[in-house]
């Protein structure tokens, strides 16, 4: 009931183009695109420093010549490989020479920290060799799972500029790192209370405590990807509900805020969606100018977008500046796994003046419905889809005092769903009869997803957890091809070199054409479950598995004799 109240063809918006974005009868480069922002950045000019490599989140790095064919257990086309823990779920990002990403201590780098002591670790490899650097150690918070599940490691990626590095810890924090650890002698401040000095340990500069400072309960683990314009920081903190899954133990405090990279200090904050917070809050920002103005966006908890204007209302408050409801206003949420109702973990992905993002869960409640939006982000106010209304068509107001949170309208009581002549929907994607057979089967549905699209040449990729593999036009939501991975996928793809890179929960990566026609290039196994996103930077594929971070490429003795 839920896909077909939405099945009704949706009219595309007559959108105002970016003043940075090329004519609409040609499709956007984000490749160049991407290239410009890093350009701007201390960083190289191939470098990928951030998850997606960059503010608009569309992971389409330069790339030439990228392998299709590698084999982690002879070592063909392996540059190198570096043992992570024994689950990695953050995204490698490089920059400045060296590669950054997160696991848990199961390898146990540093020998003040056995494998026995579990916690949350940053590892930084020299880009060109793999040989491990330095190690930021994250010990477990002492409330447990509610705050900081068993074994999860660093879920988040960093943003690199320059010497320093800053990323969203699994204790809460905020953290502002040195490059160069304790490699260039110095114990660099404001924060010197490090444990130690030792060069295979992090110099932190600063850090930001999240749960102390704001009064933030995340639920389970944070993950946040930050990015960054300028000096701020924008960042999602995660806060939940606590191990009943009924109650908000921190309504009031901040869900996004941003915060100066500089010195730890928080210019705005925001504390949406307050007792509507349906599990936790697990997306990342993404920015652009849009229309001349600028936005970051975030994937809120109650399953709804928001968009902000970077520079806050000046008193130290959010300003928003449009929201949408990512689902019907009729689904219901539940924590059995049966829920029809999801929040948001993908990243808000910006193409071409347009917002795209798909909804989903906690991996452990399982499979379900799903969602796939393509947003006009230049009108203003409620812009979902539809308004909740009562039995008398008068508006059914959300007090955010949490009578709304697991369902916004009651069929039972005459409530009902009527259309928005505000709503920014260009499209919406539940499924499509691609193969023309009447019916939209298992594999034509877009189902819950933990990832984010990625676009190029108006071609947009998304995987689903249940395994699906989508390719739509980006202009119209029309499917142009599924492919069934037969595994879970948690990660996002990745454009480069004319290929489109997805891995899955078995290990494999399948590796497409970049194409309206569903063209396999090759299937490669990881040996182990890729939960992560390839990246690229410098023309070197970078995969991380659960336990094993691989940079891949052609190695010169190999391409020398293929000459």
């Amino acid at each position: 009931m839920i896909r077909r109240l939405f099945t009704a063809s949706l009219c595309l918006s007559t959108l105002l183009a970016p003043a940075l974005l090329t004519n609409a009868a040609q499709a956007e480069d984000p490749t160049a695109m991407a290239l410009e922002e890093i350009a701007q950045m201390q960083v190289g000019k191939l470098d990928w420093p951030q998850w997606a490599g960059w503010s608009h989140k569309n992971n389409t790095p330069s790339a030439k010549d990228l392998p299709t064919e590698w084999d982690v257990g002879s070592g063909e086309n392996i540059l190198w490989s570096a043992a992570l823990g024994s689950q990695s779920y953050g995204n490698p990002v490089i920059g400045n020479g060296k590669v950054y990403v997160g696991s848990n201590n199961h390898h146990a780098y540093l020998s003040r920290f056995p494998k026995t002591v579990d916690m949350g670790v940053l590892l930084c490899f020299d880009e060109k060799t793999g040989k491990f650097l330095w190690q930021h150690s994250n010990q477990k918070l002492p409330t447990g799972r509610v705050h900081d599940w068993p074994d999860q490691g660093i879920c988040s990626s960093v943003f690199i500029d320059g010497e320093r590095v800053w990323y969203v810890s699994s204790r809460g924090e905020v953290v502002c790192l040195d490059a160069e650890g304790f490699h260039d002698g110095e114990n660099d401040g404001p924060f010197r209370a490090e444990d130690n000095e030792n060069r295979d340990e992090a110099d932190v500069l600063w850090k930001y405590d999240m749960m102390g400072m704001l009064g933030v309960s995340q639920h389970n683990m944070c993950n946040c990807s930050l990015t960054c314009v300028g000096d701020v920081l924008f960042v999602n903190t995660s806060n939940g509900v606590d191990e009943s899954h009924t109650n908000i133990p921190a309504p009031n405090a901040a869900s996004f805020f941003a915060i100066n990279r500089d010195t730890g200090k928080v210019l705005w904050s925001d504390k949406s969606p307050g007792l509507n917070i349906l599990h936790g809050q697990w997306s990342s920002p993404a920015y652009a100018v849009i229309g001349g103005q600028p936005q970051v966006l975030f994937g809120g908890g109650d399953g709804w977008l928001y968009s902000f204007d970077p520079q806050g209302d000046g008193a130290g408050q959010s300003k928003l500046l449009w929201k949408f409801d990512c689902n019907p206003k009729e689904s219901k949420y539940s924590v059995s796994g049966r829920s029809e109702r999801n929040h948001l973990i993908g990243t808000p992905v910006i193409y071409d003046g347009l917002v795209f993002i798909g909804v989903g869960e906690d991996p452990e409640h399982g499979e379900g419905n799903g969602h796939l939006w393509c947003i006009d982000p230049t009108k203003r106010g409620d812009v979902s889809p539809t308004l909740a209304v009562d039995a008398n068509n008068k508006p059914v107001v959300d007090k955010n005092d949490g009578t709304r949170r697991l369902q916004a309208i009651n069929p039972a009581v005459g409530e009902k769903a009527i259309p928005n002549p505000n709503s920014a929907v260009v499209w919406h994607y539940v499924g499509d009869d691609t193969n023309g057979n009447g019916e939209v089967d298992f594999e034509e549905e877009m189902h819950r997803t933990c990832g984010t699209v990625a676009i190029k040449d108006d071609l947009l990729f998304i995987a689903d957890f249940s395994g699906i593999f989508h390719c739509l036009d980006a202009k119209t939501g029309k499917s142009k091809w599924n492919y069934d991975m037969f595994a879970a996928a948690w990660g996002s793809p990745m454009i480069a070199d004319g290929k489109v890179y997805i891995g899955d929960e078995d290990g494999d990566i399948a590796i497409f054409k970049l194409s309206p026609k569903s063209e396999q290039v090759a299937e490669v196994s990881c040996a182990n479950s890729v939960y992560s996103t390839p990246v690229v930077a410098n023309n070197i594929l970078y995969i991380a598995n659960k336990s094993t971070l691989f940079a891949i490429g052609a190695k010169k003795d190999e391409a020398e004799a293929s000459k």
